[in-house]
């Protein structure tokens, strides 16, 4: 996949520090690559920290409130963001 990005100002002037010989990159296209890995991460462990905070909460809760549910109830439930 290929991507066209227009930056200019403060944005352009943020991204050329940090692709040149004192930055951290050799080129945009490093620099881009990383962001997006990072922010896939980011979002994975957003998705692990709501999962585990819904186990915590199932774990602490008191077996009377537990209720049955089928798969197609927990698989429609989970599909809500």
């Amino acid at each position: 996949m290929t991507l066209n990005v227009r930056v200019s100002g403060a944005l352009s002037d943020f991204v050329a520090a940090n692709v040149s010989d004192a930055g951290a990159y050799d080129n945009v296209s490093e620099y881009v690559r990383d962001l997006i890995r990072r922010d896939k991460e980011r979002v994975e462990a957003d998705h692990f920290a709501r999962l585990k905070a819904e186990l915590t909460r199932a774990f602490a809760a008191q077996d009377s409130s537990y209720q049955t549910l089928d798969a197609e109830t927990v698989i429609a439930r989970n599909r809500r963001p």
